[in-house]
């Protein structure tokens, strides 16, 4: 099996979020749940992605974490085809579908690779403010935001946190067992933070996913897309219209997310890939 490591959305090798992406091939058998969880596990990112070819312009893909199988995963599938444009199965320009565990979806691929999300969803779960922020490592007598945290799912439920200023983001310090227990308790991915900006980013966000052995990840799709909703719920940006965030500073590895929401509601989320490394895995 060929494998990849991918940096998504930046331009830049050593920026962006990482993923692995193995490529099955047309028409392939999918390895064993089991294998592919070896496989994520020893690859060690975030996400890696799974892919086959069903036909011309469309493909199947799986996402594991090195935990367990998730419906879908933004990055890593901006990385699947980066790979697959890199190996030309697709063209510039093409309009792929990517049947995945959270639906059928469809992503562009160009200068920026652009896929969309599963429909914006807001769950009703009742949020301890108070619980959230002790968990979160924010004092309780910083400034409060006006605007509250609330989960949001486009194929993966997150809570979004807002915070009142980009510092307050900056000095976020979870509590990681606490956040996955709260996680588990509320059937969420984690904890999408963020906080809104004049720098000519939409919000600068931090996303924690401990649960799912990710303590902090450089740059998701799926939360942005999340968060993307949320802001043009609450009124802070229009549909359609197009969001730029700014994620991963605090990991060393800034990503810029686009994310451009629809009149109907809909959101894609793009950007570019840098390939790293490509090789064999030997099972």
């Amino acid at each position: 099996m060929r494998y990849y490591i991918v940096d998504a959305f930046t331009s830049t090798p050593f920026g962006g979020n990482p993923a692995g992406v193995v490529v099955l091939g047309a028409s392939a058998e999918w390895p064993s749940e089991e294998l592919m969880q070896h496989i994520a596990a020893e690859l060690r990112y975030s996400e890696t992605a799974f892919v086959i070819q069903n036909g011309t312009n469309e493909f199947t893909t799986r996402y594991f974490t090195p935990c367990s199988e998730v419906p879908v995963c933004g990055h890593a599938t901006l990385a699947t085809f980066a790979v697959l444009s890199h190996e030309g199965v697709v063209n510039q320009g093409a309009r792929c579908l990517n049947h995945t565990r959270a639906g059928d979806l469809e992503v562009s691929v160009g200068d920026n690779i652009m896929t969309q999300m599963a429909k914006p969803e807001v769950i009703d779960v009742v949020i301890d403010i108070r619980e959230l922020h002790d968990i979160m490592g924010i004092d309780p007598a910083a400034p409060q935001p006006s605007l509250p945290a609330e989960v949001v799912s486009t194929g993966l439920p997150d809570i979004i946190m807002p915070v009142a200023d980009v510092g307050t983001l900056n000095s976020l310090r979870p509590d990681m067992a606490r956040l996955a227990a709260l996680s588990q308790r509320l059937n969420v991915t984690g904890v999408h933070a963020f906080a809104l900006s004049t720098d000519g980013y939409t919000a600068h966000v931090r996303n924690f996913g401990p649960l799912y052995g990710i303590d902090e990840e450089s740059a998701t799709g799926t939360a942005n897309a999340a968060l993307t909703h949320y802001l043009v719920r609450h009124g802070i940006s229009s549909a359609p219209g197009e969001c730029r965030f700014l994620q991963g500073e605090a990991m060393r590895r800034p990503s810029v997310i686009t994310t451009v929401v629809a009149s109907d509601g809909t959101i894609a989320v793009g950007g570019q890939c840098a390939i790293v490394a490509h090789g064999e895995l030997h099972t």
